[in-house]
């Protein structure tokens, strides 16, 4: 499952290639970061075929040393002891995101792959460092963008890519949940970068915004904002909003995308219905066909609905880490970036960082700045390749 948005070839020269190990054997990893999401990465990695969870990493090492028993693997206080005692052809990072450049960089210095959890830094910048260091020694940087590997969201991305929705008119996504209040994020940088990366993944041209306004508010006094919406165009007149909040005392995690021919709703709370696609909608109006010079009259003739059948379709069910570890592989030995690569991270990067300019303008458009980087016209132009 390659990404068609991939900027940066893999050229495959890097150390763990296909080249430099027996074909065959599990790929080494070493997991850094035992805290929140680094248990799940080390028990997918040790559940996979494809993977030999060889090391966990925590400054905590009572921390890690508990995670890492529970897999035969061993402890180590921090990466660069564990790059010099165990042999590995990859580093998972699970640690907080301001820390993500510095550990991505020991990684891939030393010649790992590299997977890291969401976002794929604090900066674009540093993301954009994160991605050219990978691209040229030829190592896979994939991003943790767990979504785009459910059932749901791949089946999302076959029916907008194959054309059964028709153009696209609107995308409406609503994540909300009571807790957990970051100590280091707003509610933008912690939730909205699964929505944003869905968007990445599904649409045809991917994400491309050139300016995007963000309104948030902070009712508790928190620091950062709790509760906020965000939003930005789609090519052809679209436009996409979407709504994060910390507050709420209902957990919501639902997209809409309305097309020309058909409307998808994503629901990832009804395990049941997950996908519901709707040949229902505004009936677009034809134009040239209205004799007369009443506005109202030919509003009238040209807006009409269209009433149709819903369908649900039938969806695998499996873990979505599961198949992210097996796609993190699947790059390494193909030589080629993943489905989620380094790329597509840094075009989220680029929407949150513009986010909090607008909200720091109170609501005013804030541009995507790429600028003052090679990869920023590169960046562009693959995403709609």
């Amino acid at each position: 499952m390659p990404d068609p948005h991939s900027l940066i070839p893999f050229r495959g020269s890097g150390a763990g290639s296909p080249g430099s190990r027996i074909p065959g054997a599990p790929l080494g990893v070493a997991v850094v970061g035992a805290g929140y999401w680094g248990p799940n990465l080390a028990r997918n990695f040790h559940r996979s075929e494809e993977w030999d969870l060889r090391a966990v990493c925590d400054l905590d090492l009572d921390r890690a040393a508990a995670l890492a028993g529970l897999y035969g693997a061993r402890a180590f206080g921090s990466l660069d002891e564990a790059l010099d005692t165990v042999d590995v052809d990859a580093v998972a990072i699970a640690t907080p995101a301001r820390t993500h450049h510095g550990v991505a960089l020991t990684a891939l210095g030393a010649g790992k792959h590299v997977l890291v959890e969401k976002p794929l830094a604090d900066r674009w910048d540093k993301g954009a460092d994160m991605v050219r260091i990978a691209g040229e020694r030829g190592l896979v940087l994939m991003a943790d963008h767990t979504y785009c590997y459910t059932p749901a969201v791949q089946k999302m991305r076959e029916l907008l890519l194959g054309g059964e929705l028709g153009d696209i008119l609107y995308v409406d996504s609503v994540r909300i949940n009571l807790g957990l209040v970051q100590p280091d994020v707003d509610v933008f940088w912690d939730l909205a970068p699964h929505d944003l990366s869905i968007l990445d993944f599904i649409l045809p041209d991917g994400l491309t915004p050139e300016a995007v306004s963000a309104h948030g508010a902070d009712p508790l006094g928190t620091g950062h904002d709790c509760v906020g919406h965000l939003s930005f165009d789609l090519p052809d007149g679209a436009m996409a909003h979407i709504h994060v909040n910390w507050l709420s005392p209902t957990k919501i995690r639902q997209m809409v995308v309305g097309g020309t021919r058909r409307t998808l709703v994503w629901d990832d709370l009804n395990p049941q219905q997950r996908l519901s696609v709707y040949d229902r909608g505004v009936q677009l109006p034809k134009h040239g066909n209205h004799s007369s010079r009443n506005g109202t009259d030919r509003r009238d003739a040209a807006i009409s609905y269209r009433l149709g059948d819903t369908w649900s379709p039938a969806l695998p069910e499996r873990e979505a880490l599961g198949q992210m570890v097996a796609e993190f592989a699947a790059s390494i030995t193909a030589g080629r970036p993943s489905a989620t690569s380094g790329t597509s991270a840094l075009r989220v990067l680029g929407v949150l960082e513009a986010t909090s300019r607008s909200l720091q303008a109170g609501g005013a458009q804030a541009s995507i700045e790429l600028e003052g980087s090679s990869l920023s016209g590169e960046l562009r132009q693959e995403a709609g390749a």
